[in-house]
């Protein structure tokens, strides 16, 4: 056992031992069991608890020295452990047999405490959270929750995990079925212990509080990596990868590896690819199987023929309304549980035959009438009002309608309440019965009518209280036929996956199933029986509305409501009605325990007949047992109880008969849970901890039929020591699912096959959805639902058992009892285990993340399987079930949507997932000769292609005959000064500034004149402009004077500190002699924010050109060389690197007249430009293209887009702009923030029809979702879809493709079909380097769009980035380009030769080695399309796929980031943004909320569930941060490895930070 904290200790030594709890007053005692009963049901909080609860003992209690007695009792000590039972002499005399020992309830407790102890202490990160998402945002937060309740079967829950430790049988090595079951003769049936609730006091293993601080982002990293290193398993000391954890998928290596069989034989075969690399586990050698004989079909006693049996329910109603009309038929009681009204038979019967007459005759529609005889008509009547249900059921059986009972719904959107309207749809309801005051309560519309529900059909609402229905004339009879097999009633249920299905029960199954009950029960009538249990459906209806009124029967119906006040309401009212038979669920009976008193006056020795309608539960033997114990004294016989087994569609499956019938004693089974998980039945032996002790539910029916047969595929029959679906042949079950005549035929009409494939028999069995098992003395056992199976691995476990684990940690602390849920989802082709419970408000941080790691260890350690996320939400957050309990399926829904909005997550995707494909291992590299034989084999060309020819492109380009771009500008200024070369907008769409070919040259030659005298040629200039027509004039002024311009955007005013430094960094780094700016910029440059920002007594010498003098420079200077450094481009890479590259002269106009050529410009064009004039082709476009081509530009600077979205467009349409140039940062500000407005821009004649060409200016791969969606919404405004395309060029070549006006017959080609220039490729393929194409929407298909047509003069290929050899065109590969205008190398301060030899002056290892190639740093290929060129050509498409800095190497495979960001971004409507990058090998993934902060741990589970279902990856971390907290640059791309320096240096302010396990 784990050691305790002193506090620990000293409680212990507090705790009222047994002698001394025997010793208390009994007043005491009472007064201890009202405070559970509070504290349980959440009255009182833990502190008002413990106060009064120390109170309450002290005078019992010796005083400890010095110790303040109000500290004495350990804070928040385990509830329940104290309630004090008398014990019966009866009990006191059998205490000592060991064999019941097992059946102490606080059993499963030690037993997770036990393995909670062998875990040694194991320190987990704890999430780190921002403080507003502490506070509990809804209002109801505070409020104490209903504990009431369980899952849908209600019982689940309060019946803590009692796991029973077996003393195994020795000497029996066969095993034979009799050797399973420890038989408990009758009498001794029960166990010695005290409560069930009670819980182990103290056994709570001390973990270091130190831990739990939360921890900074940099003593996380450590504190994670040191964790990661030792949290698996002890051989494992490197820190794990995020790659397979095959070999340490679980935290301790006992665990077998059981193959996923079931989930290879469900969802491999359509993955047949990833089979290659999936690392399918097969199943352990070693595993249990069965061992027994085969089984037979177990028949139980024929169903008696008794004389005077009704011929159906409704001629019984008139038999005992006509001739016992006095007879009470049933009582209701209030909220204080006083009888408000009983209804006689007599009344019953005159009731129903007024609402029959009323329904049939008075209701009509356009003189028609509303209602014929078969419709179906839904029943909405409150749970505390049995007596109207009851007439209006049997109203609609006397008017041969069909009466659907369903919840009411309370609001619009209740749990669940969808699902039903589809149910009422789908049967055809158009009317609905409900009491007045229920009417009333309904929300209304404006109209007054009750409003249409969420997915619900038209309802006409009836009341059918007494003025509503009408008196039947004197000669009017209803129709009281014989029981035929036409539809009675239909019953709804809600399956596993939340959809709801009606069940139909015809008119003579509802007569057998009664007739069977009453022999089965031994009915009598005038018998009374108390049922607190749902009379509107299975085992309440059965019970409580049918089978007593056949058999003249008095029902006390209870409430929930008042059992929530009073929970020992109904066994009062079996003392007071000296009832014989009672009804109800093992939560009813646990409750009762909880609030029992010293009531001397209880008895409950008139009861011959206990029903425990969910006997099938395995927990609920916990409560039968401790139920026994305290109750026997007030004369409850043990025999008494009786467990049974039902399902909605096989109605009662099994029930233990009560003793005058001379069964056989009850059974109980205890077994190996390991055994259960691969479904078969073991008495344990070896491990004490993990075993499940059960109950029978008694025999087979009358007159059924019942078999055990295969969960999955072929329902063959079940061995004898095999868990399989219990089924059932009847004439009292279900008959079909209304409406679903396949999912009829699988359940309703299932033939069970012998192994030899002979079927047993031509009577159909219906499937009970009970998973269990047939005893000795053919006894019924069940062992788990359906419903509650998670089959993770190929191994089963039940939910109910999971959940009585979890609450076996110390559950009052931290979680409410009642309010749990645990399901499984699908992700990766296997069930993973979820968690949800509800915390407690007053539960700290700390606390609660210690609980959910111990609830984890606990699980892992009793059921060998990992739990893949636990999430703690507010009190009162879960969606509820009607009758208490949480409403599972809706729980899922909101899970999978990521609607549950948990205040606490833990995710353990790195334990629980264990079949991610094998990691890929690098195979060694082929050699060259074999590349291209194979090559040539395989028939594929060498991935290599160009432009067109400069050579042979004949046109009049009168720039040609000058070397240098500045003697372009002097020509053009001679030869057409007056020529309009520029005009800039601003952001009310005015011209600003506008420059001609003279204007310009006359501008630069002042500007030169300023720098001759101070400046040498050959130095650097920095110019600090905003977008302008004063960068362009000074760009030239430097070339005038023979200086090298460097442009660089200015400082922002409003975050001088963040891009202050970026200036100062390219000043320093280009080595600049002198900055030219404007006064406004030199001003903030020297000012006094400035200097907390950088050294600004640093800056080289700043000039403002804003008043140059009007002087003439006396010669321009001449470079003596085209080689010579014409200007620098520095940008800051998406990786952060901040790369300068040198343009020379010759490679300047080879770039101008490359463009020029591909985009057709002529003086007479006019192109419009929304780009940043800094770096890249922005730059190229702005300084240098106008001057050479002639063209006009209309720049309009992307920054004012900020205040007037449209300013860009509409300058394209007042223009009639042809070719339009913009990056995708403005595409994406124009598609945000227009999206909404293209009517208003059409009224103000905005036009796009005139674009022929709208380029993306991008250094990434094509975003082909921003693109799509841009020509989609502007095609309204004449935008062509076929205008938009992408450009490509990058550090080394900043065009290497640009889209022209027209691709040759691509014009005539005519829009029909898709895009040609967008292929679809595997993404599994491209991340081994791979290019598969795939059809459009096949799974795992990536669409990618060509970046635009490779320039004239521009050679490009294909390599491999380690053995520099040419691929084919299969292949994925570094694009490597030759042409004129390549760079001539990057500037480095430390001029690092190796490194520029390598990106620009490279060869092939073999083909072609002579030509000179530059590495651009991205992978790509090339395609060979049917489209040709204008030279009839076949057309060579470029594919860029992304950058080589920013790859992810995970897992031996190449991953692109935007990949997963796509796949992330998708997940969940919140998340604006999505950024990845790696941290010591662990996937951490940042994602922008944009949404309520209430939002941010939903996303934690949703974005590891994509990344594992999509990319086979498991995240590490996860972190919520705000919008606009991931740094985007000026072309609008993600600087990931910024946002990576943030997270360490934790200077993100994150919402929420999830460290998955």
């Amino acid at each position: 056992m784990a050691e305790r904290t002193s506090a620990g200790l000293l409680s212990m030594m507090l705790e009222p031992t047994p002698a001394v709890a025997m010793t208390l007053p009994a007043e005491v005692r009472e007064k201890l069991a009202e405070l559970e009963l509070e504290l349980s049901e959440g009255d009182i909080t833990q502190k008002g608890y413990e106060k009064k609860r120390s109170k309450l003992l002290a005078p019992y209690i010796p005083q400890i020295q010095g110790v303040d007695p109000s500290l004495q009792i350990d804070n928040r000590i385990q509830a329940s452990s104290q309630v004090v039972l008398p014990v019966s002499k009866h009990n006191k005399s059998r205490a000592g047999n060991a064999r019941d020992e097992r059946f102490r309830s606080d059993l499963h407790t030690e037993a997770v405490q036990a393995a909670l102890a062998k875990y040694k202490e194991r320190k987990m990160p704890m999430p780190s959270k921002r403080r507003s998402v502490l506070v509990q945002s809804s209002v109801e937060a505070c409020t104490p929750p209903d504990t009431s309740s369980a899952s849908e079967d209600e019982g689940s829950l309060r019946r803590q995990g009692r796991l029973a430790t077996s003393t195994p049988y020795q000497g029996h090595s066969h095993p034979a079925v009799e050797h399973w079951f420890n038989r408990v003769i009758q009498g001794s049936s029960t166990s010695s212990s005290a409560s069930s609730t009670s819980s182990h006091p103290g056994g709570r293993s001390v973990t270091n509080s130190a831990t739990h601080a939360a921890l900074n982002a940099n003593a996380t990293a450590t504190a994670l990596a040191d964790l990661m290193a030792h949290t698996q398993l002890d051989n494992h000391s490197a820190p794990p990868d995020v790659t397979g954890l095959s070999e340490r998928s679980s935290i301790h290596l006992e665990r077998p590896q059981v193959g996923s069989v079931r989930g290879i034989s469900r969802s491999y075969n359509h993955h047949a690819s990833m089979m290659e690399t999936a690392d399918v586990q097969q199943p352990d050698p070693n595993q249990p199987r069965p061992e027994g004989q085969q089984m037979s079909p177990l028949e139980g006693e024929p169903l008696g023929v008794v004389t005077n049996w009704p011929p159906s329910l409704p001629a019984a109603l008139q038999r005992w309304g006509t001739t016992h009309p006095k007879s009470p038929c049933l009582t209701a009681l209030d909220n204080a549980g006083k009888p408000v009204y009983t209804l006689t038979y007599g009344k019953l019967w005159t009731r129903s035959q007024k609402l029959a007459y009323t329904l049939l005759n008075k209701l009509s529609s356009r003189n028609e009438p509303l209602l014929m005889p078969g419709d179906r008509v839904a029943l909405v009547f409150p749970n505390n009002d049995p007596m109207m249900f009851m007439v209006a059921f049997y109203g609609c059986l006397l008017a041969e309608l069909v009466p659907v009972p369903i919840e009411v719904p309370l609001t619009r959107k209740d749990a669940g309440s969808q699902q039903i309207g589809f149910l009422l749809g789908s049967c055809g309801v158009t009317l609905a019965l409900t009491t007045d005051a229920c009417q009333k309560g309904l929300p209304k519309a404006q109209t007054g009518e009750v409003v249409t529900f969420k997915g619900w059909p038209r309802l006409l609402w009836f009341v059918t209280d007494g003025k509503h229905v009408v008196k039947p004339p004197k000669d009017w009879h209803p129709p009281v036929r014989e029981a035929s097999n036409d539809i009675a009633y239909i019953e709804y249920k809600t399956s596993k996956e939340g959809s709801t299905m009606g069940i139909t029960v015809s008119h003579s199954t509802m007569l057998a199933h009664c007739q069977a009950l009453t022999q089965a029960c031994g009915y009598t009538e005038g018998e009374t029986i108390t049922n607190v249990l749902d009379f509107k459906r299975e085992a309440g209806l059965w019970h409580g509305v049918l089978t007593s009124v056949m058999n003249r029967m008095h029902v006390i119906s209870i409430p929930y409501s008042l059992m929530k006040v009073n929970p020992l309401s109904w066994i009062q009212k079996v003392h007071m009605y000296k009832a014989r038979v009672a009804v109800v669920k093992s939560r009813d009976m646990h409750w009762s325990l909880l609030a029992q008193r010293d009531q001397r006056d209880i008895s409950l020795s008139s009861l011959r007949m206990l029903i425990v309608a969910d006997g099938a539960n395995p927990w609920s033997i916990s409560s039968c047992d401790a139920f026994l114990n305290v109750f026997q004294a007030r004369g409850l016989r043990p025999e008494v109880i009786c467990p049974c087994a039902c399902s909605s569609e096989a109605m009662t499956v099994a029930i233990r008969r009560p003793p005058e019938m001379g069964v056989p004693p009850p059974g109980k089974a205890v077994l190996s849970m390991s055994g259960l998980s691969h479904g078969v039945i073991r008495v344990d032996t070896e491990e004490k901890l993990s075993v499940l002790t059960v109950q029978d539910v008694g025999q087979v029916m009358p007159g059924a039929v019942v078999c055990v047969v295969r969960v999955e595929g072929t329902p063959f029959l079940c061995q004898t020591d095999e868990v399989g679906e219990i089924c059932v042949s009847s004439g009292s079950s279900g008959l079909a699912y209304y409406g679903l005549p396949g999912m009829t035929k699988n359940i309703f009409e299932t033939i069970p096959v012998k192994p030899s494939g002979v079927s047993i028999g031509d009577r159909p069995f219906t499937r009970t959805s009970l998973l269990g098992f047939v005893g000795p003395d053919n006894l019924v056992f069940v062992v788990g639902k359906i419903d509650g199976l998670m089959v993770v691995s190929g191994r089963r476990h039940n939910a109910d058992d999971v959940v009585a684990t979890a609450l076996a940690v110390e559950p009052m602390k931290f979680v409410y009892r009642g309010r749990i849920a645990v399901f499984s989802v699908l992700v990766l082709h296997d069930e993973r285990i979820i968690v949800v419970a509800e915390q407690r408000p007053d539960a700290s941080e700390e606390d609660s993340f210690q609980w959910m790691s111990r609830v984890l260890q606990a699980i892992d350690s009793i059921h060998q399987v990992g739990v893949y996320c636990l999430a703690l939400v507010p009190a009162n957050n879960l969606p509820k079930a009607p009758l208490g309990g949480i409403h599972i399926s809706e729980t899922k829904q909101r899970f999978l949507e990521g609607a549950l909005h948990p205040c606490n997550v833990l995710m353990c995707p790195h334990t629980c997932v264990t079949n991610l494909p094998k990691p890929r291992q690098k195979q060694p590299e082929v050699g060259p000769a074999s590349m291209i034989v194979g090559n040539l084999v395989a028939g594929k060309r060498i991935a290599q292609a160009c432009g067109r020819d400069l050579g042979q492109l004949e046109d009049n380009d009168q720039a040609r005959k000058f070397l240098y771009i500045q003697d372009v500008l002097q020509w053009r200024a001679q030869a057409t000064p007056d020529h309009p070369l520029f005009l800039v907008l601003n952001s009310k769409g005015t011209v600003a500034s506008t420059a001609s070919c003279l204007q310009l040259h006359k501008r630069a030659e002042r500007v030169a004149a300023a720098l001759m005298g101070r400046l040498n040629t050959g130095d650097h200039v920095a110019l600090v402009y905003p977008p302008g027509i004063d960068l362009i004039a000074t760009f030239y002024g430097c070339l005038y004077a023979g200086c090298v311009p460097v442009t660089v955007r200015p400082p922002h005013p409003q975050n001088l500190a963040t891009t202050l430094p970026t200036v100062k960094m390219i000043v320093e780094v280009s080595k600049s002699v002198c900055i030219l700016t404007t006064q406004a910029i030199m001003k903030l440059l020297k000012s006094k924010e400035a200097t907390a920002a950088v050294d600004i007594k640093s800056w080289p010498t700043v000039m403002d050109t804003d008043d140059l003098p009007r002087k003439k420079c006396p010669q321009t200077y001449k470079p003596p060389t085209p080689e010579m450094l014409a200007y620098l481009d520095f940008s800051v890479s998406t990786t952060g690197i901040l790369a300068g590259v040198k343009m020379s002269h010759s490679a300047t106009s080879a770039l101008c007249r490359s463009i020029k050529l591909q985009c057709e410009l002529y003086p007479s064009r006019q192109i419009a430009i929304c780009l940043d004039p800094y770096c890249g082709l922005g730059l190229a476009l702005w300084c240098l293209c106008s001057v050479y081509s002639g063209h006009q530009s209309i720049l309009v600077p992307p920054l004012e887009l900020e205040s007037n979205a449209s300013l860009w467009l509409s300058a394209v349409s007042q223009y009639k702009v042809r070719v339009t140039f913009c990056s995708y940062s403005v595409m994406e500000m124009c598609t945000k923030g227009l999206g909404s407005q293209t009517e208003a821009l059409r009224l103000r004649n905005v036009n796009l029809s005139c674009v022929r060409t709208c380029m993306v200016v991008a250094e990434e791969r094509p975003r082909i979702t921003l693109t799509q969606s841009f020509s989609k919404i502007f095609k309204d405004l004449g935008l062509s879809p076929r205008a938009v395309s992408t450009t490509f060029g990058c550090r080394v070549n900043i065009a290497i493709c640009l889209q022209p006006n027209r691709l040759g017959k691509l014009a005539e080609q005519g829009t029909s079909g898709p895009d040609p220039t967008t292929v679809y490729v595997d993404m599994r393929a491209l991340r081994h380097d791979r290019v598969r194409l795939v059809e459009r929407g096949s799974p795992h298909s990536l669409p990618l769009m060509e970046s635009g047509k490779i320039l004239p003069g521009v050679k490009v290929v294909i390599a491999n980035t380690e053995t520099k050899g040419p691929l084919g065109d299969s292949h994925l590969g570094e694009i490597w380009v030759s042409s004129p205008h390549n760079a001539t190398g990057y500037y480095t301060v430390y001029g690092e030769e190796a490194l520029h030899a390598d990106h620009f002056n490279t060869k092939l290892s073999f083909g072609d080695t002579q030509t000179i190639w530059a590495r651009t740093g991205y992978l790509g290929f090339l395609r060979r399309t049917d489209l040709t060129d204008a030279s009839g050509e076949r057309h060579d498409a470029l594919y860029v796929v992304g950058s080589l800095d920013e790859t992810l190497e995970l897992r031996g495979m190449r991953y692109h980031p935007i990949d997963i960001e796509t796949s992330v971004i998708r997940s969940h409507k919140s998340i604006a943004e999505c950024a990845v990058f790696t941290w010591t090998n662990l996937l951490v993934v940042v994602v922008e909320l944009e949404g309520s902060e209430q939002e941010a741990l939903d996303l934690v589970a949703l974005v590891t569930n994509v990344v594992l279902e999509e990319h086979y990856l498991i995240v590490g971390v996860v972190v919520v941060v705000d919008p606009g907290v991931i740094p985007i640059n000026s072309r609008g791309e993600k600087q990931r490895m910024h946002l990576r320096d943030g997270f360490l240096a934790d200077q993100l302010d994150p919402i929420y930070v999830a460290y998955n396990m």
